[in-house]
């Protein structure tokens, strides 16, 4: 409890990261409802990671043309920023029109995504002597100090997708759950899916700057999962994975904070381990 009273505690040093991590617990279950409603899981595994190598280039590309950037943090973010959602919202739409093309396997290109990704992400901040011990951390789910000014950029952001999530829900869920019955109502299915991919892949750009690839994919999809074992209608299932995540990421943090482990894979571990005796309950309970 006297951790707990120390989290709580106003003078509390790592507070922005407590509340980067529960802002990012809340959001991402609700973009990865989307994901599972459209069968796009795997979408959700290489999605961080691509996010993460346009980071990764960004920061790079100064070095590269031989620049002189300003290397005040807020810059460097902005950069960063700007390379995330880049390469996350151009993933988005090739993956996404080679999609409706229907041609080749769509796993087969998402998980070659993910293992080039991943790949390039490492070799290029490897490259980079000042992005290098940062976001290196970053990638493993290091979340150890996070500023002012990326706290107050991933609640913008996040409170922005949340909006329109919040105005548009309906649309963006019929379109989701039942696509013909969307055109078969005059619904325009094409831009609807275009918002959706822009909200997917700002909440997943914003994730992968603030707390990394790992903790991102892990509440896009886990809590999601978890919720989906017991909610009646799709309200229920949106309202529970978000509170699943917002709850895990919190407890997750203090459990980190408690045993000095990283927060990144103590939150998906912990979540996973929810996911794991909801889903062991769900099948005692059907016996």
């Amino acid at each position: 409890m006297e951790t707990l009273k120390e989290i709580f505690s106003s003078g509390f040093l790592l507070r922005n990261s407590v509340y980067t991590s529960v802002l990012v617990g809340f959001a991402c279950p609700l973009v990865g409802v989307f994901l599972v409603l459209r069968r796009l899981v795997f979408l959700g595994v290489a999605l961080p990671q691509i996010s993460s190598t346009g980071v990764a280039v960004a920061l790079s590309l100064p070095v590269w043309l031989g620049l002189t950037v300003n290397s005040a943090e807020e810059h460097a973010h902005t950069l960063a920023f700007a390379g995330s959602t880049g390469f996350t919202l151009a993933a988005i739409l090739v993956l996404a029109l080679l999609e409706r093309r229907g041609r080749g396997s769509a796993e087969g290109r998402l998980g070659t995504a993910y293992v080039v990704a991943t790949a390039l992400s490492i070799l290029l901040l490897s490259k980079n002597r000042v992005a290098e011990a940062g976001w290196l951390d970053l990638l493993k789910g290091e979340i150890i100090t996070i500023s002012n000014f990326d706290l107050a950029l991933t609640a913008g952001a996040l409170a922005g997708v949340l909006v329109m999530l919040g105005l548009f829900s309906k649309e963006l869920l019929l379109v989701s759950f039942d696509r013909t019955m969307a055109a078969t109502l005059g619904k325009n299915v094409l831009l609807w899916d275009a918002v959706l991919y822009l909200l997917i892949g700002l909440t997943v750009s914003v994730a992968v700057l603030s707390v990394g690839p790992l903790i991102a994919f892990g509440f896009l999809l886990i809590p999601v999962l978890t919720a989906h074992l017991f909610a009646r209608n799709l309200k229920g299932f949106v309202i529970l994975a978000s509170l699943l995540g917002g709850v895990s990421s919190f407890l997750g943090f203090w459990l980190a904070y408690q045993w000095d482990w990283p927060v990144g894979p103590t939150d998906v571990v912990l979540i996973g381990a929810v996911y794991t005796l909801a889903f062991a309950g769900k099948k005692i309970i059907g016996r």
